[in-house]
């Protein structure tokens, strides 16, 4: 039997007082794009927040296992720290801290020593050149004036230095004009390319990026639970149908 990188069990989430996950359950092996997309309010940004223990959102039942081990309770600091990623929907932006002094605190974050800023500027300059950015970008503060395409690449690329086990991608997809959502999907090609055990949980309203990255699994999310799983073409039929089907089930 294969050996599960993320196991969700019957996760049950509340934000504001409101029910949003019920009983949710999902797997991922290593290497595996999952793809989960659903209507508004179908719980697929709050299931990315409760995975990585955003305090917004509170886990009221059911377990999350990473790697085996019960992570459910754990701080968001100890899951980044222990190979969880996740590139937020809206990136926030941060004054006076440029992208190569971030990059070079949460790497070193990440791997617990104190990583010297030669060594990130070196593996920053390598990335930004397969991701095909300005070098420019690495002095420039964090998403401060960056245009959608730039905060979404941005993402991609903290992806690419952190080298996480499992990368939570929060409608990364977005927002973006066919040229930006290329250049994104090829980021996040190259970076499983080169991280092939890596695990993607891919959250989108739309299959447009599905062009670009052939998923595993795809998932509908309908009501707080994923309501059907399958392969690609399963998005296929719902950009067909839409998701009256699964809400009348």
């Amino acid at each position: 039997m294969k050996e599960m990188l993320l196991e969700v069990e019957n996760l049950h989430v509340e934000a504001d007082g409101a029910k949003i996950l019920k009983g949710l359950d999902l797997k991922i092996a290593p290497g595996e794009l999952h793809v989960i997309m659903g209507p508004n309010g179908a719980g697929k940004s709050t299931l990315a927040n409760a995975l990585m223990s955003n305090p917004a959102y509170a886990i009221t039942e059911g377990t999350v296992r990473f790697k085996g081990e019960d992570v459910t309770l754990w701080t968001p600091d100890t899951k980044a720290k222990a190979g969880m990623f996740l590139a937020f929907q809206y990136p926030e932006e941060i004054s006076g801290v440029s992208v190569v002094q971030f990059l070079r605190q949460a790497i070193s974050a990440r791997k617990g020593i104190d990583v010297s800023a030669l060594e990130v500027r070196f593996a920053l300059m390598e990335w930004m050149d397969r991701l095909g950015m300005d070098p420019v970008f690495a002095e420039r503060h964090l998403n401060a004036g960056f245009s959608g395409g730039e905060k979404k690449r941005n993402e991609i690329l903290q992806m690419a230095l952190l080298e996480p086990d499992l990368a939570l991608l929060d409608e990364t997809d977005s927002g973006l004009d066919i040229d930006a959502l290329r250049t994104v999907a090829d980021g996040v090609a190259e970076v499983r390319g080169e991280r092939p055990e890596m695990g993607v949980l891919l959250i989108t309203h739309y299959n447009r990026i599905l062009s670009y990255l052939e998923p595993d699994f795809v998932h509908i999310a309908i009501g707080g639970k994923i309501v059907e799983s399958g392969k690609a073409d399963l998005a296929l039929a719902l950009e067909r149908s839409g998701y009256e089907k699964w809400r009348t089930n």
